[in-house]
């Protein structure tokens, strides 16, 4: 399953990118759709990028970030995108729902980064 973090990276990606471009043409989803798919896919459309060049720059392959970090990205995005914003912008509303969802999909991510982990070489 070592390219399962990738496959889910690519699909969030072009699914998450439909759903913005569906309702910014006026084309109408179910409310689930067009209210909370997106929420659930960002935090790992943020964090794979993230652990890759994470990999790439610390030149470790098994990697991870760990879990303090993916819940602080959580709550980043749960404290910015639910209680800041909506403040401030009408196009953003306060929700629980969306926060929950940040938290699902961070500890989806922590279970897939582990699904790209290589086995070191021994010499």
């Amino acid at each position: 399953m070592k390219k399962s973090l990738y496959i889910y990276f690519i699909f969030s990606l072009l699914l998450g990118s439909i759903i913005y471009f569906a309702s910014k043409i006026n084309i109408q989803l179910p409310k689930i759709i067009r209210f909370y798919v997106n929420d659930f896919l960002i935090i790992p459309i943020v964090l794979i990028p993230n652990l890759l060049i994470l990999r790439w720059s610390k030149n470790d392959e098994t990697y991870q970030i760990p879990i303090w970090i993916i819940l602080y990205c959580c709550s980043l995005y749960a404290f910015l995108y639910e209680y800041i914003l909506p403040k401030f912008h009408p196009r953003y509303t306060a929700d629980i729902i969306d926060v929950i969802l940040y938290f699902i999909s961070g500890f989806l991510f922590f279970i897939l980064q582990k699904s790209l982990k290589t086995k070191q070489k021994k010499y």
